[in-house]
């Protein structure tokens, strides 16, 4: 809380004028509004409606409506119809007719309970305000009027539209009665026939019966199997086999030219012994024989058909051999052919009686779906023809409703007019308000201007920055006292102000110096770049003063003023410059003994000052002369301090960084600005080339008493206006 007050007083202090100015203007604002005439003297034309208690109807729908009367908002019953009503009337302006009229429902209800609230019942209370007494009682009695009218208006709208959803209601619901009816007829056309012999019990009899027939017709063809197996075992001969050959035994042209294939062959047999193959009797006995033979496979193709497929067609031998059966066994031969054909023919009866008992039995087993979806559809049929009759009796209602339509609301209170009290605010209170309405606005101010200012103002919003980067605080450097004005002929870019080396300002630089050495752990850095984000953050008095600390601190110390692109401040250590060095900046930079100045009355301290404003200060900075005064600096001092430009408009200090140790960053209450300051250090952390060894924080507030004595400001400035005056 003190950090916050504390920063808010800081803030204050910056911004005093704006907040006065915001003060000042809410207060004229304040004494004009006090200032006002008073408002004249109004008539306020009250009156109350009521709800009214339904009268007996017959009809249950316009009850209800009446009942609805008691949900009405002010809003509504205030509409625009009702203000046109009375502006019409009138002839007043709406506008102004909406801005004096009031309607309040249930005045009072707030404070009252719920068992009061109900004895009391739906009230209405019409206000209207105007100078004129006559003019305010009439247009309350006109808006009385017209609430009620309206009241009417709106239950007779209530019930057309309810007509009007009743009537297309029934026409949506009297088709899907019709629809439901028209399923049921045709699913009962379709599926009555089946499940009325179901339930009378016809498709289990014809089931038991077909199992009946097929045991029957089991038992026969297992008779007739026993049969076929008995002749095929004495004829040798299958059913196709057996008709194969009594067909060809019972042909007598078969029969013919078997005897006359047995007679060429008997011939053939006699003369063979006599006559050779070649013999043309030979010869055509042969021929005859095998005419005798096509013939007769013609005629057993014709004889047994079917394109040889109920028997296949035997060759010449086994043709005469199966046309040869005697009677007795061409008789077996038919009666085996015949029991095949009985037996197919109950076989083909037993799978049709089968496909018929698996029918039945489907039909039997649908039986409940079908009775549970016929009651479905019954259902429905009730359903829509239930929601049909409530539609109709709702409709007929509703046109009872029409012709009994009265307006829920009824005047319970005349209205009444007398003289409104003043409730103007005296002008006292709005000043009074004025002036704490200002204080706030003032305080809005300030915080607003602070929160758009990216400035740390205060040492604790720099510290808690740094700390939130995890960047080291390597000192906290003190505000050094004003030296005064040098004589205008030596004055210099700023009057550059320096600790005393008897003077406690000279200890925290000390410090600075200490923990700037334990920064990289155990090897010290020796060449140290100083630099800032923008100017005026001290960067240069912070590069002299650890020159200093360190010199006195017996290190021998070099201070190398860096920035080409600023006036030299040696003449603080009354150090004059090398004027070679503003002719030719890079000779002056490779003759280091030349160059490197001691610093008189301070023992070990040495300087580098810059020659002057280079604008090639980049070029010089990147030499090969500047590397190798740098390289031979670090063998020959303990500690060199380079001041550098800031960064906000250089970049300098990175163009030497690789050739130091470290690189310092100096910042500053009330100077450094936020986001630089996270721009640079989140530079230095993202670069891996970077040695970022730290920051300090100058002209912070420290408890100190500082006692010039021995080195003295005063006398230093004495000592610079004798030398400009000898030169």
């Amino acid at each position: 809380m003190a950090v916050m007050l504390q920063r808010y007083l800081v803030a204050l202090d910056r911004h005093k004028w704006a907040a006065i100015a915001g003060f000042l203007v809410v207060m004229s604002l304040s004494g004009v509004a006090a200032m006002q005439p008073q408002p004249p003297s109004e008539f306020v034309a009250a009156g109350t409606l009521a709800y009214s208690a339904p009268p007996v109807t017959l009809s249950q729908t316009g009850t209800a409506l009446q009942q609805q009367g008691q949900s009405l908002t002010a809003e509504f019953l205030l509409s625009d119809a009702v203000v046109n009503a009375v502006a019409q009337s009138l002839r007043l302006d709406p506008i102004a007719i909406r801005e004096r009229a009031e309607v309040i429902v249930n005045p009072g209800a707030d404070d009252r309970d719920r068992q009061e609230r109900e004895a009391a019942g739906y009230r209405v209370l019409v206000r209207y305000r105007h100078p004129d007494a006559t003019l305010a009682q009439e247009a309350a009695n006109r808006l009385m009027e017209a609430i009620v009218e309206q009241s009417r208006q709106f239950n007779a709208q209530q019930l057309s539209r309810i007509a009007d959803n009743l009537q297309q209601l029934r026409s949506q619901v009297g088709q899907e009665l019709q629809q439901a009816e028209r399923a049921l007829e045709q699913y009962v056309r379709q599926q009555a026939p089946a499940v009325q012999a179901a339930q009378e019990g016809d498709v289990l009899g014809a089931i038991t019966g077909g199992e009946a027939q097929q045991r029957q017709i089991q038992l026969a063809i297992a008779g007739i199997d026993a049969q076929i197996r008995s002749l095929q075992a004495r004829l040798g001969l299958t059913p196709d086999q057996a008709y194969a050959s009594s067909a060809l035994s019972a042909d007598p042209i078969i029969a013919n030219l078997r005897a006359q294939i047995y007679q060429t062959e008997s011939q053939l047999q006699i003369l063979a012994p006599d006559l050779r193959p070649e013999h043309p009797t030979m010869i055509q006995l042969r021929n005859q024989q095998q005419a005798y033979e096509q013939l007769l496979q013609q005629r057993v193709t014709e004889v047994i058909g079917g394109n040889q497929q109920a028997a296949p067609l035997p060759n010449s031998n086994q043709i005469r051999q199966d046309s040869s059966l005697d009677p007795a066994r061409q008789q077996l031969a038919n009666t085996l052919v015949n029991l095949q054909t009985q037996r197919d023919t109950l076989a083909q009866q037993l799978t049709t009686l089968q496909q018929a008992e698996g029918q039945l039995r489907q039909q039997y087993a649908s039986l409940p779906n079908r009775q549970l979806q016929q009651a479905r559809l019954q259902q429905n049929v009730a359903l829509k023809q239930n929601s049909y009759n409530q539609i109709e009796a709702r409709l007929a209602d509703v046109t009872l409703a029409e012709k009994e339509t009265v307006g829920s609301l009824v005047v319970l209170q005349p209205v009444q007019t007398e003289l409104a009290a003043a409730d103007n605010p005296s002008s006292a209170a709005i000043l009074l308000v004025g002036g704490f309405v200002g204080l706030l606005v003032g305080g809005g101010l300030v915080l607003l201007l602070d929160s758009l200012d990216a400035t740390f103002h205060t040492l604790q919003d720099l510290q808690t920055a740094l700390r939130q980067q995890e960047i080291p605080v390597l000192g906290l450097l003190p505000l050094l006292p004003d030296r005064g004005a040098l004589p205008e002929r030596t004055r210099t870019r700023a009057d550059l102000p320096i600790a005393p080396l008897d003077s406690p300002y000279l200890e925290p630089f000390d410090r600075f110096r200490s923990n700037l050495r334990r920064s990289t752990g155990s090897k010290f850095p020796k060449l140290v770049i100083l630099t800032s984000t923008i100017a005026q953050e001290g960067k240069t008095v912070t590069a002299y003063n650890l020159a200093i600390a360190s010199a006195h601190a017996g290190k021998r110390t070099l201070l190398i003023e860096a920035d080409l692109r600023s006036p030299s401040q040696a003449a603080v250590l009354k150090v004059t410059p090398d004027p070679i060095g503003a002719i030719d900046p890079l000779r002056y930079y490779s003759q280091p003994n030349d160059c490197i100045r001691m610093v008189p009355d301070i023992e070990n301290l040495y300087l580098l000052p810059s020659p002057s404003v280079q604008r090639q200060a980049s070029a010089i900075l990147e030499s090969s002369e500047m590397r190798r005064l740098l390289d031979e600096a670090r063998g020959r001092f303990d500690l060199v301090v380079l001041d550098t430009p800031d960064l906000s408009r250089y970049n300098d200090a990175l163009l030497i960084e690789p050739y130091v140790d470290g690189l310092v960053l100096v910042t500053r209450p009330n100077y450094t600005e936020e986001p630089l300051l996270n721009e640079a250090i989140e530079q230095f952390i993202e670069s891996e080339e970077i040695q970022f060894l730290g920051a300090v924080i100058n002209a912070a507030e420290m408890p100190m008493q500082p006692t010039f004595t021995g080195f003295d400001l005063q006398s230093m400035a004495n000592d610079r206006e004798e030398m400009s005056t000898s030169g």
